[in-house]
């Protein structure tokens, strides 16, 4: 694939294409939005704001610098076709894994995963989802739309079947959903428990990682459509980062970023962090 350097990056992923293990792309899109919608921002914002962070990361010992990412800019998508912009997505996911480089997606809203899993799928037929959030997304359709980010999960499930979704922190979602969950999804409930084991099992397999920010409790993280209490501490994230690092990620994202939620600017500089540490650690 050919990109012209792009010089609005985030902080450190400014390499060239070619040279390039990771490939970071914004998907500004939340035109399914259930409640607030906002995330079409969060790219953007990211990128502006990640300069207020470091490249070297204390946690890992790691720098930005030491390593080759490229940062694609934000594709420009159409909001008045939810299946144009997933397959916009689609497309470009494909074309960076057919580069042999590992897609990084920031979102937007959490349906923009399902263009992105779709690509990954086809190249890898063996492909294994972990989903961190604290919204299940496994409903069959949102007022009778199945294209939403309330149900992406749910249409993830459509391509991979059972046994290949592992989720975590869930906290919120419709009965349906969690009995859905019980035939065919793993899922824990409110935490990280069980993801070591998940780890284990996951070895050698391909996987996509998908991170809907709000697995994070409201209290150190407000700037979302969807806060829902009871989550889990940027702590906890991070030393669950550190295990999927064991696994062999193929594609990643983050999502769920509603920048103007938090006007003293601390979730976008949370979330630049945890981009800066899942960039480190998924790294090859």
């Amino acid at each position: 694939m050919k990109i012209d350097k792009n010089y609005h990056t985030f902080i450190g992923c400014d390499d060239g294409y070619d040279e390039s293990k990771i490939a970071v792309f914004g998907a500004p899109f939340d035109s399914t939005t259930s409640f607030r919608p906002g995330t079409r921002f969060a790219s953007a914002s990211m990128r502006n704001e990640s300069f207020g962070i470091e490249t070297y990361s204390p946690y890992q010992d790691k720098d930005l610098e030491d390593i080759k990412i490229f940062d694609c800019g934000d594709l420009e998508l159409p909001f008045g076709s939810t299946e144009e912009a997933l397959n916009q997505i689609n497309t470009f996911s494909s074309e960076i894994l057919a580069d042999g480089k590992i897609p990084c997606m920031i979102g937007g809203e959490h349906l923009v995963t399902l263009g992105s899993v779709r690509a990954t799928a086809e190249k890898y037929p063996d492909l294994h989802i972990i989903h961190f959030d604290a919204h299940a997304d496994l409903r069959e359709n949102y007022l009778g739309v199945e294209l939403s980010h309330a149900c992406v999960i749910r249409r993830c499930h459509d391509i991979l079947g059972d046994g290949r979704i592992f989720q975590f922190g869930i906290r919120s979602g419709e009965k349906d959903e969690f009995k859905f969950a019980k035939d065919h999804t793993y899922m824990n409930k409110f935490d990280f428990n069980g993801l070591e084991e998940v780890v284990e099992k996951l070895k050698g397999k391909p996987v996509y990682f998908t991170l809907d920010l709000d697995v994070i409790d409201p209290s150190e993280f407000c700037g979302t459509g969807t806060p829902e209490a009871g989550g889990v501490s940027f702590k906890e994230l991070t030393k669950a980062l550190k295990s999927l690092s064991k696994l062999n990620i193929v594609a990643f994202d983050i999502n769920e970023l509603s920048p103007h939620y938090d006007q003293s600017g601390a979730s976008t500089a949370l979330a630049c962090k945890v981009l800066r540490e899942s960039l480190l650690y998924f790294y090859k």
